[in-house]
């Protein structure tokens, strides 16, 4: 399995796991500090229910990083945002970049 090379990696952002609901609101995760490599550009994606949504930006994680649907995300620049879908980019041993790429609001 290949993964995404270090040297691409050049930012850094913060995940929070959505946890699910509670009485008070969504529930997230502690946050961890992810490396990737973060694309800023606006873009018309499917959310997990189907629905189509403008994506503004993409970030693409090392394949373990834990980030589902409705997590938090602080980029950089100190936005924070929220993960439309977590999608799974495994070549399943094939020489590609394996990775988790993130598709934020």
């Amino acid at each position: 399995m290949s993964r995404l090379p270090g040297w691409l990696m050049r930012h850094r952002i913060t995940i929070e796991p959505y946890l699910g609901n509670s009485a008070y609101g969504p529930r997230y995760g502690s946050a961890v500090a992810v490396r990737c490599f973060l694309d800023e550009q606006t873009r018309l994606v499917r959310a997990s229910n189907g629905d189509e949504t403008t994506s503004t930006s993409t970030a693409y994680c090392p394949l373990a990083t834990d980030a589902p649907a409705k997590s938090r995300v602080t980029l950089p620049d100190g936005r924070q945002t929220t993960v439309i879908a977590a999608l799974r980019r495994d070549g399943g041993g094939l020489a590609t970049p394996d990775h988790l790429e993130l598709q934020l609001v």
